[in-house]
């Protein structure tokens, strides 16, 4: 593995892992992993993170084809001193991690109810079940709920402060060590969110995460900002 690639992957996965974990698709994943299958709910919503992680490195890499790389540079160091400074405001803004979390609760209870709302009056629990276990494996995947998840976690994820620093990242960084590392930093959160449920995502203290990530943001923009255009 070369430099530039290890140097992109571990960056991304230190990125993600502090962006991701007690995000609003990290509470998601809990949630729906305590009402719906687990594997599931991990396929829909790691499958998601994984097709946005590739669309963002893929726009951060065409970035310095399309405009000169100073100006992708001073734009990266710009997009990671700004989420810097909103991570660590976000760190002393207190109830933001409780608010987040009912707010996601009160979206999908909703959505729980509008979907059992349709199916009220219908006896086929069991049917449903016995015909689950006979489709092929590959329709069992494409099942409502991995829909559910996918869709969830991909509109959730959209535009999001991590989706635009994995931009700016692998637009200053080696993209195929930006997008692994942002795979596995991916996988690692949902797995956690997945089989931890609502009691970890509650125990996690919001305040320190969102400080490291703060910090990191801001050392590299300082390194961004330092850093020479090739």
């Amino acid at each position: 593995m070369s430099l530039s690639i290890l140097q992109g992957f571990s960056k991304s996965l230190a990125m993600t892992v502090l962006s991701e974990i007690g995000d609003k698709t990290f509470f998601a994943a809990a949630i729906l992993a305590m009402r719906h299958p687990r594997r599931y709910v991990l396929a829909g919503c790691l499958s998601a993170l994984i097709v946005m992680t590739i669309l963002s490195a893929a726009v951060g890499w065409a970035a310095p084809n399309l405009i000169s790389r100073t100006l992708t540079k001073h734009i990266a160091t710009i997009l990671f001193l700004g989420f810097g400074l909103w991570s660590i405001w976000d760190a002393f803004h207190e109830g933001r991690e409780s608010e987040e979390l009912a707010e996601v609760e009160a979206e999908l209870d909703a959505d729980l109810k509008a979907s059992s709302g349709t199916n009220r009056g219908n006896d086929k629990a069991d049917d449903d079940a016995k015909k689950k276990k006979s489709r092929p494996f590959f329709a069992q995947f494409f099942s409502p709920i991995f829909l559910k998840a996918f869709s969830i976690t991909f509109f959730g994820e959209w535009g999001d402060k991590s989706q635009l620093a994995t931009i700016g990242l692998a637009a200053a960084e080696n993209p195929l060590g930006v997008v692994l590392g942002g795979i596995l930093g991916q996988a690692l959160c949902q797995t956690a969110a997945v089989f931890g449920g609502k009691s970890l995502a509650t125990q996690i203290s919001e305040k320190f995460i969102a400080l490291s990530g703060g910090i990191l943001f801001i050392v590299f923009g300082i390194q961004s900002f330092f850093s020479t255009v090739e």
